[in-house]
């Protein structure tokens, strides 16, 4: 009879908020397949109630369902984060992946609030339990970590995955590395690169980008073209925002006919790159009143049939009849 009651009990719940997810969105009805923004915001319901027997069905339903949890599965906690614990004790009673999923969320919506030290206790409570913690738990960490250029932290935190058993993957040092290039630091970049190569690492697409756009970051452009010809050469593909560094980083240092030989170079082998391409140098141009350049960009542009953005769009209809 108790477990009847706890059933029924459930079912009101579960009910309930998504009675009360359909009167705050009157124009929004809940399709016979959610999504997983409407699973969001049902836990989240749940979590503001702290209804963590409605949270724990729903986590549990949405993976059986192939819904993924997302970054604002747990958003609740940004307002209350006294509920961390208590939320903590709820997930570690699920099972296999929806419990892994759960807690990289968690781990996820920790990183987007800043609160690293909570992040980093979760992670480690996952590594202690056996819980399915792996590098990329920590990647949201350390991601939080390099955008705000907190470095020592960063690394440090690569110190708490050892100390957890879990090697750091290249993607965990690219975002250290990323930071250090970002801000044109090219020998703390080299002391990251030397770390990776003693872990037995290999440099990916991502590492590549980096370093080209510290190279373009410290006026290196000799530098940012050799290693983008390396990347070639080791027959990785380059990112769309890699060639867009060095792009920008030419018409910043007034080197513009030859970033425009630059774009003509990779034309004609992919149709969305060569818009991209030529479409940033289009708006870097306009943007410096590199007006005379600008124009045969944008002429070219519209002779190869190219996609133009609005800026660059407007500017070719001012000056269509002179071009």
């Amino acid at each position: 009879m108790l477990a009847l009651r706890n059933f029924k009990t459930l079912t009101r719940n579960v009910a309930s908020i998504f009675n009360s997810f359909s009167t705050q969105n009157p124009n929004h009805e809940l399709s016979p397949i959610p999504s997983c923004t409407q699973y969001d915001d049902l836990i989240n319901a749940a979590g503001r109630e702290r209804d963590f027997a409605t949270l724990r069905y729903l986590l549990n339903k949405r993976v059986r369902e192939g819904f993924f949890n997302t970054v604002d599965t747990f958003k609740f906690i940004s307002t209350d984060l006294s509920v961390l614990d208590e939320l903590s004790k709820h997930i570690a009673g699920l099972n296999g992946f929806t419990r892994k999923s759960s807690y990289d969320s968690l781990v996820a919506q920790l990183a987007k609030m800043h609160r690293i030290p909570e992040a980093v206790r979760v992670t480690e409570m996952m590594s202690t339990n056996e819980y399915g913690a792996t590098a990329s738990t920590f990647h949201p960490i350390l991601n939080a970590l390099s955008r705000k250029k907190e470095m020592a932290k960063a690394w440090r935190v690569l110190e708490a995955m050892r100390a957890c058993g879990i090697q750091p993957d290249v993607t965990a040092f690219n975002h250290i590395l990323t930071a250090f290039c970002y801000i044109g630091d090219l020998k703390s970049a080299a002391n990251v690169l030397e770390s990776m190569e003693e872990e037995g690492l290999a440099a990916d697409s991502r590492t590549y980008d980096a370093l080209v756009l510290g190279a373009c970051k410290a006026g290196r452009l000799d530098g940012a073209l050799s290693v983008l010809r390396r990347m070639m050469d080791d027959e990785l593909p380059a990112l769309y925002c890699t060639y867009g560094h060095v792009i920008k980083g030419m018409v910043r240092s007034g080197c513009n006919a030859q970033a425009l030989e630059f774009v003509r170079s990779f034309a004609g082998k992919d149709p969305r790159l060569d818009a991209e391409n030529f479409g940033i140098l289009a708006t870097h141009l306009i943007r410096m009143n590199k007006i005379e350049e600008a124009k045969d960009v944008v002429k070219e542009m519209e002779n190869r049939g190219f996609k133009m953005d609005h800026q660059s769009k407007d500017f070719y209809e001012l000056n269509k009849f002179c071009l």
